[in-house]
């Protein structure tokens, strides 16, 4: 393993001022290959296979698995904070932490904060000191195009990582370097929140331009596409209302070829749906019985049914409300698929497996839980009741083309909101399979408003407790109507849209100010 000095913000972050980064192996999926680093300049595979730099490559891709990029903070932020979940569990569990980010409002000492802000910087370090060697490393030969290959498959999780980051926290520190010491590095205030967004532009259009529109799924499934690039570019673009630019985007993964709703949405969420069609962009995770979460990610188990043997799955949290419950139309079949609903003294229900569920209150202390992570029993018994193999999907092909939709609905004109509809429709006939007659009927709205509304509807329950409600009703402008009425009074448009920058951070930092309100 290969040593790095490390960026300052670690400074900020109290972390160690060194870094170790691992060449990973023994994983399924994408690692499953053989041990990165062992080509030499005339026998590797590269790019069908696997390339030169994967050894520093891969030290970015673990992170996404990290406790603090996708498991806890990740849901407590993005999910627990919507109108569409609830903490869950206990009253108690969780502590002062989970409590107020579920109720609000989130104080500069919560712990969630800090380790969101960690997590995400220490994922930036790694893509930092990977990009640093593609440019510098003398000892590896490799062609521009590889290196240019290489670049572009971190500059993805860069600005993707930069995305959660602005969106958290608003504006953060820009970070695009490696210092040789911890002396020579300096303090940075926050940059803009524009200056942010045009470097995660940068980071994806250079991403786009210069990945594969595949990779053997056989060998790599996972690694980052083109159509990952230009997908999550539609979700920047859309988040700032640059409808344009947002439309191309999406469109050209529809126009791609590489993706459809062919899948069912039954088994999008299952271990046989992992890196389908459907899936643009999602964290890889396996377990065995032998390794069962050291190549995973905790990501299901914090979300999973809290009961009694069998049903001892996790902590129970991200519980779906009963606000969402009723914002179901009556026979979706997406809402079984989504929500795991716990039997009562008056009604047995099972599992998407067929199993009986647990007893509400006298067996589990909530209702319901999200099915989504809800992994096959078969693998529960044999490998852990955790279900640390459950992949993290970030972007699926259904959010790309409802992304489309409403940025075409928002450009406005007969033409755009036509394609709209169409595109919106798309998505409503995948969810009706199997249903009965009736049951999700295309959408018929001719007027750029209703139009807006249904599309809205949609996202929330097409792509409910997957973790972009929150954001949505932010950009939209609408969270304190729809938090407020959701049960959380607490919540103030002009302080909780973001989260306070972490007290601990500004201790280590004097230079980073505060969020107003905080």
């Amino acid at each position: 393993m290969k040593k790095y000095i490390i960026h300052n913000y670690l400074r900020w972050m109290l972390l160690l001022t060194v870094l170790f980064l691992s060449v990973l192996t023994g994983c399924k999926k994408f690692l499953d290959v053989d041990r990165q680093g062992s080509y030499t300049a005339d026998d590797y595979p590269y790019p069908g296979g696997s390339g030169p730099y994967d050894q520093f490559i891969f030290g970015a891709y673990n992170d996404l698995r990290s406790y603090n990029v996708h498991a806890d903070g990740f849901i407590v932020a993005t999910s627990i904070r919507s109108d569409d979940a609830d903490k869950g569990s206990t009253p108690s569990d969780g502590g002062t932490d989970v409590i107020t980010m579920d109720n609000f409002p989130v104080t500069p000492s919560n712990g969630r904060c800090n380790s969101l802000w960690t997590g995400y910087y220490g994922l930036i370090n790694k893509c930092n000191s990977a990009i640093a060697n593609i440019d510098t490393n003398a000892t590896i030969v490799a062609s521009d195009a590889i290196k240019l290959q290489s670049k572009a498959e971190v500059r993805f999780l860069r600005g993707y990582a930069y995305f959660m980051l602005v969106r958290l926290f608003g504006g953060v520190p820009k970070i695009d370097t490696v210092y040789k010491d911890v002396a020579s590095t300096p303090l940075q205030d926050r940059s803009p929140v524009a200056e942010i967004y045009a470097f995660i532009e940068e980071d994806l259009n250079f991403a786009k331009n210069n990945l594969p529109a595949e990779w053997d799924r056989s060998k790599f499934p996972g690694r980052i596409t083109k159509g990952a690039a230009e997908g999550m570019l539609a979700k920047v673009y859309l988040t700032q209302k640059k409808w344009a630019q947002a439309m191309t985007e999406a469109q050209s993964v529809m126009n791609s070829g590489q993706y459809d709703l062919s899948v069912s949405y039954n088994t999008v969420f299952s271990e046989e749906g992992e890196n389908s069609k459907e899936s643009v962009f999602e964290v890889q995770a396996t377990a065995s019985p032998t390794v069962r979460e050291a190549n995973g990610v905790q990501y299901a188990s914090i979300q999973g049914v809290r009961g009694p043997n069998n049903w001892n799955l996790g902590w129970g949290w991200n519980s779906p409300s009963v606000f969402l419950v009723n914002a179901y139309e009556p026979g979706d079949p997406r809402k079984n698929r989504t929500i795991f609903f716990a039997s009562t003294a008056a009604a047995t229900n099972t599992s998407i497996f067929g199993e009986t569920t647990p007893i509400y209150p006298t067996q589990v202390p909530n209702e319901r839980y999200n099915q989504k992570v809800l992994g096959n029993p078969s693998l529960r018994n044999s490998i852990s009741r955790g279900c640390w193999w459950m992949n993290v999907r970030i972007l699926r092909y259904a959010d790309v083309v409802l992304m489309f939709a409403e940025a075409a609905n928002e450009l406005g004109g007969e033409g755009n909101i036509a394609a709209a509809r169409t595109a919106l429709n798309s998505v409503r006939a995948r969810a009706r399979q199997g249903a009965a007659a009736g049951v999700l009927p295309d959408v018929t709205a001719t007027t750029q408003e209703e139009l807006r509304t249904a599309i809205r509807h949609e996202r929330r329950i097409e792509l409910a407790m997957e973790h972009d409600r929150f954001f949505d009703l932010v950009r939209w402008g609408i969270a304190a109507e729809a938090l407020n009425a959701s049960g959380k009074p607490n919540f103030s448009d002009a302080r909780d849209v973001l989260l306070p920058i972490p007290q601990t951070q500004r201790d280590l930092n004097g230079k980073l100010t505060q969020n107003p309100g905080y």
